[in-house]
Formats: C-alpha cells, structure tokens, sequence
C-alpha cells in the first residue's frame, strides 16, 4: 500500500540529520504547483507565496543542523519544467538547500539507476510513484531494505562529486 502525500510530508518532517532527493523526470505535475507553472510558460510574475512554507521549513532546518540536498538528473537540452525548476531552485537554494544538476547521459555512463526517491537520514529510502500519464503523484513506498539503501547511498555519493551546483549548472546551460 502506498504512502499519500501527507504521509509522504509526516516523514519529511521526520528526518534528524539529512535528507537527500534523487529528481529523475524532466515534468513534475501537482497540484501545488500547476498554475506557477503555467505563469512561468506565459511570462507571468509570480509572488512565490506556495513555495513560502517549504523555504521556511528549509531555513528553519539548515539553521538547526540539518542538510537538505537533492541532485536532478537531467535531459539535455532541458525541457520547460527543468528549467522553470532552475528558477524555483534558486529560492529553495537561498533557503539553504544544496541543489545539484546531473545530465542523464552522464548518469546513465555512471551507471546510475537510482529510484525517484528520498533518502533520509541514510536510513530510510522514500520511493516516489508517479503516474507516467500526467506525470502526477500516485504515492510513496517506504523502502529499508539494506542492499537498497546501500546502493543508493553509493549512487548518491557518486552523484553528488559528479554533479553541477544549480548556479554553476544554469550559467553552463545558459551560455
């Protein structure tokens, strides 16, 4: 049985030293975040004030010790919904989380395979599922099992020394 969003946010909210996020697909779709997307496509402004409760939740974090990283691997040349995720990634980077860029064709050289996933403090790997249709949400799975986390803490690792900070990556994208 899958995990629902709020469970999903009941474990974010869990975690005491780290939390890292493997971003694998190039379009996210919820509900949340829909119609900032959609200002961002038609050149709209937009306030930020959705992304308002996760910066303070990043800030209030990294101010108490802990690490929030998360690497995206990315398709390049980029597709709309990464690079509107550039833009979104500063805010969360002036919160205080490290966000990196890795290009899939590097990945897939390093033989990264890692699941669409949370990876809280080393110990725990939150699995994400999304529908492949609308690119929504379908639930989490809470994953324990050793040789899992193993691997995906040597995929994180590797990742990690690999990949781009988001500034360093969108000046690169962008010349």
């Amino acid at each position: 049985m899958l995990l629902t969003e709020a469970e999903l946010g009941d474990l974010l909210a869990s975690f005491s030293v780290s939390a890292f996020r493997f971003e694998l697909r190039d379009r996210y779709n919820s509900t949340v975040g829909a119609e900032p997307y959609r200002k961002w496509l038609a050149g709209e402004s937009d306030d930020y004030a959705w992304h308002q409760s996760w910066m303070q939740k990043v800030s209030q974090d990294t101010a108490a010790g802990k690490a929030w990283q998360r690497v995206r691997i990315v398709s390049v040349p980029p597709s709309d919904y990464t690079r509107y995720g550039i833009e979104v990634g500063r805010l969360s980077v002036e919160a205080g989380e490290d966000i990196r860029y890795l290009r899939r064709d590097e990945a897939k050289r390093l033989g990264l395979r890692p699941y669409d996933a949370w990876l809280l403090d080393d110990s725990r790997l939150v699995w994400l599922h999304f529908k492949d249709s609308d690119d929504t949400f379908a639930g989490a799975e809470l994953v324990t099992d050793p040789e899992i986390l193993s691997r995906h803490r040597s995929w994180r690792d590797l990742a990690w020394m690999r990949a781009l900070p988001l500034a360093e990556f969108a000046s690169k994208l962008l010349s």
